[in-house]
């Protein structure tokens, strides 16, 4: 929607037939005589002018002018118009008219309707409300004129829609008036006068049509054409400004139905910047936030936060073993808690192994339950402080069992060879505290998703263990929608995360990898607060086809800059910019320049230091 639109004019046939007759000019010699100006480049390339509608090369456009008012205008009743999702252009023309005119006129009106209402009485007829409605309305008007606190304006309110075929263009004409009628404002179409129409809609300030309603002041103001859907809330973080009114983006993710959020973008759009953000602002409202970190640029933001940092490789200390279990629930029997956790390792085993046959399927479902049951942890005990099987466990289970003497020997690189050290060690992670973050930045590109998998299925052990509102942040979550099993994990806690106060923020770039796993667009109808940022144009228009955007936010989108695109929270979006101050921006950004400024400030700094205790020392 444009609030004014400007196009150059041709010469209509009319205008044309004033003209004194000339030969015709050819383009060659328009070109050669340099008489091409601005107004011709902006004009459309043909100019057809009906009693409906004007045909302006490709468009077909039609002007509205309103009528009618109800007595009462109510505030931002003009906002539906403004928001719709349509294109076109909006004037109001305003004509300030001398109060002392006005307050003549209305004196011969009130003696008029005085007059009415005592002829009324003495022919002893039942009294007329609306002249009794006219009579208070004209002396409550008076008062304020004569006070100066309203003025009368003549106001013309013109609308111009636009199409590219009649059909279109009777469809948006309806859709306008049915929500202009349903507030009692009515509107016709500028029957053969649909040039002076577009002229007056022009941003010329010239009313060509002078259709006028006389309006004070209060109802003038509801007028107000620069509204637009508001993100503000009591409560909740700070997203950014709201690039349609300059207004805050205050939201809380925990207020909605669901607390999950994914953010959509190209690399270098600002989607890192974004969440970083959003972790620093929401660690100041008492949540936990626990980040999945595949390129190790939530190092620095652990640090300053005082968080804790793990980083998981084939040679780091960190170890996680997938075999540990979460305690049972409130409503929870052990069977139920065993099962799950059964069902998970068969998809990590699945994921580890590079996919199972149904017989292989049903020999690793037997083998988890098997190494389970060696140490003691079955359905019907109470396992509850038990020490977990480690991976070499399951090793010597499968080597025993008939059909899985292959399977044993695929799984010897996770228990004896290079990978050993990842995961078949007791877990040494503790992710109490209230920021944390687990880098798998230096974890081989094969074993990135397993990697992935295992670690939030160790958070979401801890998550069941206790209820506090939590957020967890998994970054690239592309790597995560490569595999069935990981993408269907990641599934179920965006699913299952409400019941343990857990939201689930997904961030990716590759939007056309993570949309086609068949658990894509779950997850995104599965989230209250969806971000769009800068796209590219091989992935816009299957982001256009999956949010549902107009053109016109799929060019935004196109053309946005850094920190910059669509916000949609619920039933609403709005254009955002994302805005961090100095300090936030220096713990957060992931500018190669700006670390390298950092980390060079950080070594001067620590030269200084040591000279100093140098020279103290001496």
């Amino acid at each position: 929607m444009a609030l004014f639109g400007f196009l150059g004019k041709k010469n209509t046939e009319s205008e044309k037939a004033s003209e004194p007759t000339t030969a015709p000019i050819l383009p060659q010699q328009i070109y050669e005589a340099g008489l091409l100006d601005l107004k011709d480049v902006i004009a459309p390339s043909a100019l057809k002018i009906t009693p409906q509608e004007l045909n302006l090369g490709e468009k077909i456009a039609r002007t509205f002018f309103v009528i009618s008012y109800p007595r009462f205008l109510s505030e931002n009743w003009f906002s539906p118009i403004i928001n719709l999702d349509k294109i076109f252009d909006v004037s109001i023309l305003v004509h300030p008219i001398d109060t002392a005119d006005v307050l003549h006129k209305l004196q011969k009106k009130v003696a008029q309707v005085e007059s009415q209402i005592a002829l009324r009485a003495e022919k002893g007829m039942v009294r007329d409300p609306v002249l009794d409605v006219a009579f208070q309305d004209i002396e409550q008007l008076r008062d304020q004129l004569q006070q100066s606190r309203e003025h009368i304006f003549d106001v013309g309110l013109y609308i111009t829609i636009y199409a590219d075929t009649i059909e279109e263009l009777n469809k948006t004409e309806s859709e306008v008036k049915s929500i202009l009628e349903a507030k009692l404002v009515y509107i016709k179409p500028a029957l053969f006068q649909q040039e002076e129409g577009f002229s007056t809609v022009m941003p010329i300030a010239t009313d060509k049509l002078s259709v006028n309603s006389k309006l004070n002041s209060s109802p003038l103001s509801s007028l107000f054409p620069f509204i637009s859907f508001d993100l503000s809330s009591d409560k909740g973080i700070l997203y950014g400004i709201n690039r349609h009114n300059s207004g805050l983006v205050l939201f809380d993710r925990f207020s909605l139905e669901n607390y999950n959020s994914v953010v959509f973008a190209k690399a270098g759009s600002g989607k890192s910047y974004l969440t970083k953000l959003e972790i620093l602002r929401t660690l100041m409202f008492d949540t936990d936030v626990i980040v999945i970190d595949p390129e190790r640029e939530y190092e620095y933001l652990a640090e300053a936060a005082g968080g804790r940092y793990f980083n998981i490789s084939l040679t780091s200390e960190n170890h996680i073993n997938p075999f540990d279990l979460p305690p049972v629930g409130e409503g929870e029997t052990a069977a139920d808690v065993l099962r799950s956790n059964i069902i998970n390792l068969v998809g990590l085993f699945r994921l580890m192994l590079g996919g199972l046959t149904p017989e292989e399927d049903s020999i690793i479902d037997s083998a988890v339950t098997e190494t389970y049951a060696l140490k003691d942890i079955t359905p019907e005990a109470d396992f509850t402080g038990k020490e977990p099987p480690l991976l070499s466990d399951m090793e010597l289970v499968l080597a025993g069992m008939e059909g899985g003497a292959s399977l044993a020997q695929r799984m010897l690189k996770y228990t004896q060879g290079t990978w050993a050290g990842f995961i078949n060690r007791p877990t040494n992670v503790d992710i109490n505290k209230k920021f944390v973050v687990f880098s798998i930045r230096d974890m081989e590109e094969e074993l990135k998703p397993v990697a992935m998998y295992i670690v939030m299925h160790n958070i979401w052990n801890s998550v069941r263990k206790e209820l506090k509102k939590r957020l967890l942040v998994v970054d690239e979550a592309w790597f995560m929608m490569k595999s069935q099993d990981t993408a269907s994990f990641l599934y179920g806690l965006a699913k299952r995360g409400r019941k343990y106060f857990l939201g689930v923020a997904t961030i990716t770039q590759d939007v056309e990898d993570f949309l086609k796993s068949p658990y894509g667009i779950p997850i995104i109808t599965n989230s209250s607060i969806q971000v769009l940022m800068k796209q590219s144009p091989a992935s816009i228009d299957i982001v256009q086809k999956t949010f549902n955007l107009t053109e016109e936010e799929k060019y935004l989108l196109l053309e946005s800059a850094v920190g910059e695109g669509i916000f949609f929270a619920g039933m609403k979006h709005v254009a955002i910019k994302v805005i961090a101050s100095y300090t936030e921006d220096q713990i957060i950004t992931s500018d190669p320049s700006q670390l390298l400024s950092i980390r060079k400030a950080k070594a001067e700094l620590k030269m200084v230091e040591g000279e100093v205790g140098q020279g103290t020392v001496n």
